[in-house]
């Protein structure tokens, strides 16, 4: 653009114009559109003749890579910069990500699993230790820790969670509610997930006292509320956890779905995902997951592809078009698959060519990113 501007005398709208004409699909028709205009501006400044004939060269020659170059260029460095602060601090790293929801091409459950596999220590929203966004903290043993926001929590919204962050601490759900307002809804969703324990409420008792509480509003008087206090009630299995976890966050600070099925997984064979470095290419094997994205691109001829999760990390699915068109309804629609197939590995890239799809029922609420 300053080229133009100061050999060919271009104004600032007239070189953004050329920029766009080098962008373009169809760069080189536009920049002949524009050819005669960079020739009578460079004659009326002196340059003319061979060397006009090379600097139109140039740019014309620039408008056939430059574009995707610079992408590429940028990209790559958004590329290394990524890398570098996840290897170095992966706890910031999976914080900023969290915060910057939605975005990108993984699920904030598929980031909390990777961070766990790396040594990220996570925890759960807590009404006197979140923010209303995720934090850094330091974890028991010494490594990263993040704490999920209370933001993050079904039905809370960014202004309770604001208020809620900045009157910690709290001595009890009524207090909470005298001094922010929450309502009922927002009070059974942060009960879900475990967001009371600080109050010395298990996930259960603090369900039950969340009705009762969500009536000690402002405008009445401080313990008029009764029925808040919980008989005594069992305690939920490590799967409910789980599933109140993903029902009220959709993530889970501390599980994976497939943990619950990895016996089930085992005895039919399943190889984890962590697991399938150790098997030969050209194996037949068998492995399962959620579905976290279903992707045919327009130059794949047809091909799907397909990743699979487990608690142990991805799994990269290859669907021919006859192997989708045989297990259309199962591939397209199913949460979690069983996968049959070949497996190869090429460049230090693990696939699994699918021969079947079979689902899987996990009863987990999930949804994948297809076909974007």
């Amino acid at each position: 653009m300053q080229m133009a501007i100061d050999i060919a005398g271009f104004s600032a709208a007239e070189a953004d114009r050329l920029r766009q004409a080098m962008s373009s699909k169809r760069s080189a028709e536009r920049m002949e559109q524009l050819r005669g205009r960079l020739y009578a501006g460079m004659a009326e400044r002196g340059v003319d003749g061979r060397t006009a004939d090379e600097l139109y060269a140039k740019l014309a020659a620039f408008a056939d890579f430059g574009f995707p170059e610079s992408h590429a260029t940028s990209f790559a460095y958004l590329v290394y910069a990524s890398a570098w602060i996840k290897l170095h601090y992966p706890a910031a790293f999976l914080a900023a990500l969290l915060n910057a929801q939605p975005m990108g091409f993984y699920a904030p459950s598929t980031l909390v699993a990777d961070a766990r596999r790396h040594g990220v220590v996570l925890r759960g929203p807590d009404v006197n230790a979140s923010a209303a966004t995720a934090t850094l903290e330091p974890a028991d043993a010494g490594g990263p820790g993040v704490r999920l926001g209370i933001g993050g929590v079904r039905g809370v919204g960014d202004d309770l969670a604001d208020r809620i962050a900045a009157g910690r601490p709290y001595a009890s759900l009524e207090d909470l509610v005298r001094r922010t307002g929450a309502g009922r809804g927002p009070l059974e969703a942060l009960a879900t997930a475990g967001a009371f324990a600080c109050l010395g409420l298990d996930r259960r008792k603090a369900l039950w006292a969340a009705g009762p509480a969500a009536e000690s509003q402002a405008d009445r008087l401080p313990g008029a509320v009764v029925g808040g206090q919980a008989p005594t009630l069992p305690g939920m299995s490590p799967f409910e956890l789980g599933m109140a976890d993903l029902w009220a966050t959709g993530l889970s600070p501390e599980s994976f779905p497939t943990q619950f099925v990895r016996d089930r997984l085992d005895a039919l064979g399943a190889v984890p995902a962590a697991g399938l470095a150790d098997v030969a290419p050209g194996s037949r094997v068998l492995v399962g997951g959620l579905v976290t994205h279903r992707q045919r691109p327009e130059t794949a001829k047809g091909v799907t592809f397909v990743n699979l999760e487990d608690e142990t990390g991805l799994i990269n699915v290859i669907c021919s078009p006859s192997v989708w068109a045989r297990h259309r309804r199962v591939a397209a629609t199913a949460a979690a698959l069983l996968v049959r197939g070949r497996l190869e590995r090429a460049e230090g890239v693990t696939n699994v060519l699918a021969h079947e799809l079979l689902p899987m029922d996990l009863a987990v609420p999930t949804r994948s990113r297809d076909f974007r």
